[in-house]
């Protein structure tokens, strides 16, 4: 939700931290009231978590994972491989809650892939159902349309599918194609004042933005991103950013524009060709972490200045 505000206070992204490794994805979490952010490396091999540090207010490696959370001493080790016959080049995983249940799926970029659903039960996550083969899938995105379940699956060979949970069924049965929408790279959804929103990164043309209209998604606006693998709605503030990447020239921060209903230009960030963005709070700091894959992975802070006693 967006407050409808006028943005009378500057504000700004500035380098709170550089990190000296490229990355190609980003995930951001608490627990136990601690922040941790994680890493997937592209040249090592390797996913790092990092601990945000309370007292040095930074970044620091905590430890590589190895891929199941223990308590003692907090860290992660494996318990289970993926099916390698049925998983051949995971882009994406799209991970959720569905009728009490855990579920997360694999969009599988390979031309010989399956891209696939896995429910976990008492032992772990087992392939629960086969969504999309050889099609070379890169993102999904989980959402709910009018109180039902949508996946929406981006491709490289065709328009994004989505589909649509049948709780008779138990499954996702696809429902139809977005409109018009060619070279999709990436869906991603948020909300305006109540309203659903879906957010289409391209990376070559304009990216898109499209508003539910209770039978459709229609445009709204078409946002210059050529080169753009990454992009992320996000709220600081009272204020609706979208952060959308480019491999060609600098990324860029989009602010909404309440009265005109649509993103305006606000910031342009060095960052070389950002593959995720994450958004997090900690100690009275709003950061942007941006994971690189041509150069250092950057954390911005969202700075509000207050002139509200000048």
């Amino acid at each position: 939700m967006v407050a409808n505000v006028a943005y009378c206070q500057p504000c700004d992204f500035v380098v709170y931290e550089t990190l000296p490794f490229q990355a190609v994805s980003v995930e951001s979490y608490n627990f136990n009231g601690n922040m941790f952010a994680v890493f997937a490396q592209p040249y090592t091999g390797i996913c790092t978590v990092y601990l945000w540090d309370h007292t040095e207010m930074v970044f620091k490696k905590h430890y590589n994972i190895t891929c199941e959370w223990e308590e003692f001493p907090q860290h992660f080790v494996r318990i289970q491989g993926i099916d390698s016959s049925r998983i051949l080049k995971p882009n994406y995983v799209e991970t959720f809650q569905l009728e009490g249940e855990w579920f997360f799926a694999v969009a599988d970029g390979s031309k010989a892939g399956l891209t696939t659903l896995y429910r976990r039960n008492s032992n772990g996550f087992y392939s629960y159902q086969s969504l999309h083969p050889w099609h070379r899938d890169t993102h999904l995105d989980f959402l709910e349309v009018d109180g039902t379940p949508w996946l929406i699956l981006s491709s490289a060979s065709q328009p994004p599918i989505v589909y649509k949970w049948n709780r008779v069924l138990r499954q996702f049965e696809i429902h139809g194609h977005l409109p018009d929408a060619i070279d999709v790279w990436m869906v991603k959804h948020f909300h305006v004042n109540g309203v659903l929103h879906l957010c289409l990164t391209r990376f070559i043309g304009d990216s898109r933005v499209m508003r539910w209209e209770g039978q459709q998604f229609v445009e709204v606006q078409a946002v210059p991103s050529r080169g753009s693998k990454a992009a992320l709605p996000f709220s600081v503030a009272g204020r609706l950013y979208l952060a959308m990447g480019s491999d060609y020239s600098f990324s860029r921060v989009y602010l909404w524009d309440s009265a005109a209903q649509r993103f305006q230009p606000f910031q342009e960030l060095n960052v070389r060709g950002p593959r995720a963005f994450s958004l997090l709070s900690v100690d009275s700091k709003d950061l942007l972490l941006a994971a690189s894959f041509k150069g250092n992975t950057l954390a911005y802070q969202h700075q509000v200045l207050d002139l509200s006693a000048k």
